[in-house]
């Protein structure tokens, strides 16, 4: 992935997703692999989300430079949503 706008919106969908299950073995490793990509590939730091009414605001700091990308809820929320919905198709699959 060459861009860390695409990494962070990742990152941040699935971190949704693994914050509201916890014991989703299959969450928890994507976003272990997605922090990892922002730990090394971008060498990101401080990384902070804070959501309002309409966006998901991630400020980071990138080569010592504070940077900031807004995503929209309903896009960053998008996974969630559709688990929550059909929840028969997205077993809860904990580490066997």
């Amino acid at each position: 992935m060459k861009s860390v706008q695409d990494a962070l919106y990742n990152w941040l969908s699935i971190k949704i997703v693994a914050d509201a299950r916890p014991d989703d073995f299959s969450a928890q490793e994507t976003f272990t692999f997605f922090q990892q990509m922002l730990d090394q590939d971008f060498a990101l730091k401080d990384v902070r989300v804070k959501k309002d009414e309409v966006a998901y605001v991630v400020s980071y700091k990138m080569d010592g430079k504070e940077e900031t990308k807004r995503f929209p809820v309903e896009l960053v929320e998008c996974m969630y949503e559709q688990i929550k919905q059909e929840p028969e198709k997205f077993q809860n699959y904990s580490n066997l």
